[in-house]
């Protein structure tokens, strides 16, 4: 029981005061271990303005987390930005090549392509083309009804043209008048006289004897009716004319065109001009000199008169273009060949005898296109007549194998027919021989992935409009580079002329002449004839090589047709 005397109230104050006295040694010894342990323990102020640790880590984290995210993101934009524009470029491409190749249905070459018609409205001068590019004037007036398609006027325009589409209807004067008569002869190729087929071979003949109403004879031959229809051409008189006029001449202005990008289109100081070949390779300029004069040698009268001359600006004939020369980035001392350029050109399509669904052409189909024609059953009926006079004759069909000729009275555009396929039968020959690449055989070689463009027109040939002459136009691959491919092209080459039956009987004649010669010597001395020493230094002849090759290949020509002689003698 607790008790509250004097004693015990002396004990309390006594425990409540104790600094009242001296601490003892254990007090002081528990007051020492007291101490050490608060000084031991670590006081954290409290700092409100500093972040706590852990935050501090994780704000790090989160920086570094958001530079991945927008690595991420630009390195993503920029593969969606190449993605995109990939396909925008793709589907920019395709809309430009469908607009200009067209759709499938309409980038084939159709048959029943129309020729644009041109009517001549002023004539007071004459319109500038080139040979290899359509150009139209403001003195030209379209006949809108008879125009194509844009799409099919582009894929066709191989050569210029202007005039009528009738090649008979062209009687206008087109020509500069301060041409020499001479000049104007060459230039027009519509000549009142015709040059008269003499037929010296079959004239001591007992069997038939060809006449003016003659189209077919000997089984191979084009008649007197064919032939005394054809275009006169170029020919010799007209090369040699061109040569003295071009001595003489003056050029008096440059202008792009006649083809590839350095030829160039020149005008002389009186009107006349000229399509100019530049080429940095000597192989071009010889094959299209080369192959004109072959044409020279074979009569052909289809190539237009050709020159070759040098880059001279000490000549007259240079003098006034020497600031164009430069332009053209044209070297000085280089071997040109100066064509004369032939107006009233239009593009020429190939024959449907020599498309390849019936690419053969021999007396049987002249016949057939002979039939056609009223006018011919008298003619028929004469060649049965004649075929009755022998013996066992027992059908008609047999009476009609074994002709071998033709005479009939031909209407104006069967005989315009026929011309145009006799000069066809010159044009296999030629291509053949110097193994051109770029007219008929590049329509060949494009066959396999176009099987309509035998419908279009023949590369690098043209018609003339006021005589249906057919001009044979840039043969620089002939003789050298032809030569050189014609294990990949031979094949074509002899494509058109195996199926080949009937020839004129002039060309036959100079194929014979050149095969028992040395062509190579002829062509040697021409060369020498129409050229200085200064173009000689420049130019080099053809290679002897080359030579023996086109002398092998007009042998070639002559077993196909001894060939279509031996075949159709006999039926």
């Amino acid at each position: 029981m607790a008790s509250f005397g004097p004693d015990s109230e002396y004990r309390r104050e006594k425990t409540e005061c104790p600094t009242d006295r001296l601490p003892n040694l254990n007090n002081l010894e528990n007051e020492t271990d007291t101490t050490k342990i608060e000084k031991s323990k670590i006081r954290i102020e409290p700092n409100n303005k500093m972040r706590k640790p852990y935050l501090l880590y994780n704000n790090f984290g989160h920086k570094e987390e958001l530079s991945r995210r927008v690595a991420v993101k630009k390195e993503y934009g920029f593969y969606n930005y190449c993605f995109i524009s990939v396909c925008l470029s793709f589907i920019l491409g395709l809309v430009i090549g469908i607009a200009i190749v067209g759709p499938p249905e309409r980038r084939v070459i159709t048959p029943n392509f129309s020729s644009k018609k041109l009517v001549r409205i002023n004539t007071s001068k004459e319109v500038q083309r080139s040979l290899n590019s359509l150009k139209y004037s403001a003195n030209l007036r379209l006949d809108d009804s008879l125009i194509p398609d844009k799409v099919d006027v582009d894929r066709f325009a191989t050569v210029s043209f202007t005039g009528p589409t009738d090649p008979h209807k062209q009687n206008k004067d087109i020509y500069p008048k301060s041409l020499t008569d001479d000049m104007k002869e060459i230039l027009k190729d519509n000549k009142v006289t015709k040059h008269k087929l003499s037929i010296s071979s079959v004239m001591n003949a007992t069997t038939h004897v060809p006449n003016t109403d003659t189209v077919l004879y000997d089984n191979i031959f084009w008649g007197p009716e064919v032939e005394n229809s054809m275009p006169q051409g170029y020919g010799e008189n007209s090369a040699e004319i061109w040569e003295r006029y071009v001595d003489q001449s003056e050029v008096v202005k440059m202008e792009p065109g006649c083809g590839r990008m350095q030829n160039r289109f020149i005008t002389f100081k009186d009107g006349i001009q000229a399509c100019v070949r530049y080429r940095q390779n000597t192989d071009q300029i010889q094959g299209e000199i080369f192959s004109f004069y072959v044409a020279r040698l074979l009569n052909l009268t289809n190539l237009a008169p050709s020159v070759v001359k040098v880059v001279d600006l000490k000549d007259k004939l240079w003098q006034g273009v020497a600031n164009d020369i430069a332009a053209a980035q044209w070297n000085t001392n280089r071997a040109v060949v100066l064509t004369q350029y032939i107006p009233s050109l239009e593009s020429a399509t190939i024959p449907e005898i020599f498309k390849p669904s019936t690419r053969h052409l021999n007396k049987y189909d002249v016949f057939k296109m002979s039939q056609k024609e009223n006018s011919t059953m008298e003619s028929n009926k004469q060649i049965l007549l004649e075929k009755l006079k022998t013996k066992n004759i027992k059908t008609k069909t047999d009476l009609i194998d074994k002709f071998d000729f033709i005479d009939a009275k031909l209407n104006k555009k069967t005989i315009d027919l026929f011309v145009e396929l006799a000069q066809w039968s010159d044009l296999i020959i030629f291509d053949y021989l110097t193994a051109n690449l770029d007219r008929i055989v590049n329509n060949l070689f494009n066959f396999q992935w176009n099987v309509n463009i035998m419908d279009g027109p023949a590369h690098n040939l043209a018609r003339k409009m006021d005589s249906g002459l057919l001009l044979f136009l840039d043969n620089e691959s002939g003789l050298l580079h032809g030569y050189r491919l014609l294990k990949k092209y031979n094949v074509y080459h002899s494509l058109m002329l195996d199926n080949l039956c009937v020839f004129r009987q002039r060309t036959v004649d100079s194929l014979k002449s050149l095969h028992e010669s040395s062509i190579g010597g002829k062509l040697s001395d021409l060369f020498h004839k129409k050229n200085n020493a200064v173009i000689r230094d420049i130019l080099p002849p053809l290679p002897e090589k080359n030579a023996k090759v086109l002398h092998d290949r007009i042998g070639k020509v002559l077993n196909q047709i001894e060939k279509c002689t031996q075949t159709f003698s006999n039926r």
